[in-house]
């Protein structure tokens, strides 16, 4: 499948074209071209064009309309055709748009709806689209959106602490720079030999935009920006994060107006307004000879993402790896030096020669930690423009088969226990006995109870399941944690790294343990029924309820194949009050509904 992607700025186009056997990774994509317009103006713009992206050229192309236009010509010139369908970045989706979709004219209308919460971005990507669509009547068009990879992110991080009316209206965080936040974290894995599902990982998008995502178990969990692009770290015209209180003062005091205030926030602010200059090249230049205004951006700068890691690595219970990427965060050793000195306590150090001698031919990922230290840094370009054209390859591909139907189970909290725990709850050598067969083979219910108990309260008569599990495992609703006073994560099963503690107490003694978790709702798969789909261990999915309850639809379940499994779904008792649940209900999987896990 060869497909051309576009990523349409205010002043700038880049464009790539790629060749993606069908169900290949990352891995197996050839860029077979690659392109770029700059620095739009009255005498035209810079272009380079070819995989060694040469020295700029002049071009005599004004706008981002013309630059589009030529593209054609472009291609064909360099004998590139049979293009099977044109792929936009979009920097902002909202939370209707979960991954690659087809650019039909009510979800063009749909974006542009959004476009005064990405004003620097979003008619740009727009625009792009308007023109390929006349350039390319008979390609389809797709979208990949900035924010979509963010959607996973729990609500206490999207939530904005204001009036119900304000976030009725749509007052949330978003995240963006979504797509290459997710590229970074699967090349870091890839690079340490590690599945991402295990890991915890920051990524810092460090460029004239710039952003750090939290990534735990694969899943981003928190963003620095927020409802707008403007929100988060330093950037080149952007400033960061501010006190919302500004615009009362300064309409108070400069008889500024709401629209001055954000434009200057947006184009006049970050390294702009610090210095006069967004170029952090020619900041780091001035400071080197003494220029206070830009030795103090610098230290902003470096601060504020210093204190990004602190937070996202408390928020995940620790770090495994951080990843530098973005024209600052690749190509400045200085920057990465500053932002990670005096990290050592929480075991992330760098070494000198390494950063100093970053190379990236090749899509590298190098590793510049010290020896020895516990937290991996490695450096890499981002590649979103490959996995734009990843996801809309997945999505044209995905299977068209007939819609299953699958039983959705609640799952009531309830224990899995190791020899350790049950030696201590029920005495050792205790066994313990089954008493009620469950639908997946081999696993029953014991007749067996223990409590649980927390810093607020007790929960009584908790069911334990076996057979007897490596580590103990306990799986609560939302409510069932406040209940219990203790803050448990959404967690796939036997993801139990930075759990918190609980006290379990049986009939002859008590078993401290973490393995605190909400358990993520997830489907147990016969492998035949996983064949039918298309589906392979790992899928995530999303289920429509449509015909019963309330009507929703889950989205992110993660597929868990084997070839004994009874397909089913599990929800834990908070998700099934929502859906409004009661007796027996199925949910439905249809093709359409299918995301690749890697």
């Amino acid at each position: 499948m060869r497909i051309l992607v576009f990523n349409a700025g205010s002043s700038s186009l880049k464009f790539g074209v790629f060749d993606i056997p069908r169900g290949a990774g990352l891995a197996q994509m050839r860029q077979c071209f690659k392109g770029s317009f700059d620095r739009f103006g009255a005498g035209g713009c810079e272009y380079r064009a070819g995989l060694d992206m040469p020295k700029p050229a002049r071009a005599p192309h004004t706008s981002l309309e013309a630059a589009t236009l030529a593209v054609p010509d472009i291609l064909a010139e360099a004998g590139i055709e049979d293009i099977e369908a044109v792929a936009h970045r979009i920097a902002h989706g909202g939370a209707e748009f979960t991954g690659a979709t087809e650019l039909t004219a009510p979800v063009l209308d749909h974006i542009r709806a959004l476009t005064p919460l990405a004003p620097l971005h979003n008619p740009a990507n727009l625009q792009a689209v308007d023109v390929a669509r006349k350039v390319w009547p008979d390609l389809p068009q797709w979208g990949v959106f900035d924010t979509s990879f963010h959607l996973t992110n729990p609500a206490r991080a999207t939530t904005y602490a204001v009036p119900k009316a304000w976030r009725d209206a749509g007052l949330r965080r978003f995240g963006f720079h979504g797509t290459s936040h997710k590229y970074v974290a699967f090349r870091a894995a890839e690079e340490l030999g590690r599945d991402l599902r295990d890991m915890r990982v920051i990524s810092l998008h460090l460029g004239n935009g710039a952003s750090a995502c939290a990534v735990a178990h694969g899943q981003s969990i928190d963003s620095s920006m927020g409802m707008t692009p403007l929100e988060g770290l330093v950037m080149g015209t952007r400033s960061g994060d501010v006190d919302p209180g500004l615009f009362g003062y300064l309409s108070r005091q400069m008889g500024l107006g709401i629209q001055e205030i954000e434009d200057a926030l947006y184009r006049d602010s970050g390294l702009l307004g610090l210095t006069g200059s967004a170029d952090m090249r020619d900041v780091e230049d001035r400071a080197a000879k003494g220029d206070s205004d830009a030795q103090l951006a610098i230290n902003i700068y470096a601060y504020r993402a210093r204190k990004y890691i602190g937070a996202y690595a408390a928020a995940m219970g620790g770090l495994d790896a951080l990843i530098f990427t973005g024209g600052i965060g690749e190509n400045s050793p200085s920057m990465r030096r500053r932002i990670c000195d005096g990290l050592e306590f929480m075991g992330l150090k760098l070494d000198h020669d390494r950063n100093m001698a970053v190379d990236l031919v090749g899509q590298a990922a190098p590793q510049i930690q010290a020896y020895g230290t516990r937290v991996n840094v490695l450096v890499t370009e981002t590649a979103e423009q490959a996995m734009i054209a990843r996801e809309v390859a997945m999505a044209m591909s995905a299977p068209r088969a007939e819609a299953l139907r699958i039983p959705v189970a609640v799952s009531a909290r309830h224990v899995h226990l190791s020899r350790d725990a049950v030696d201590a709850l029920f005495g050792p050598g205790y066994d313990l006995t089954p008493d009620k067969p469950l639908r997946q083979k081999g696993h029953w219910a014991a007749r067996e109870r223990v409590n649980l108990h927390g810093p607020k309260g007790t929960i009584s008569n908790v069911a334990i399941l076996g057979p007897l599990r490596d580590r103990t495992q306990i799986e609560i609703s939302r409510t069932d944690g406040f209940a219990l006073g203790l803050d448990a994560p959404v967690r796939h099963s036997g993801v139990l790294q930075g759990t918190p503690t609980v006290r379990l107490q049986g009939p002859a003694g008590q078993y401290d343990s973490d393995g605190l978790i909400i358990a993520a709702r997830h489907i147990h798969m016969n492998s035949k029924d996983a064949q039918q789909m298309g589906l392979t261990d790992g899928d995530s999915v999303s289920i429509s309820l449509a015909t019963t309850g309330r009507g929703l639809t889950f989205g992110d379940v993660l597929i868990r194949v084997s070839d004994n499994a009874f397909t089913e779904m599990h929800i834990d008792t908070d998700e099934a009050n929502a859906a409004g649940i009661s007796g027996a209900v199925e949910g439905e999987l249809s093709g359409e509904a299918i995301l690749r896990a890697t």
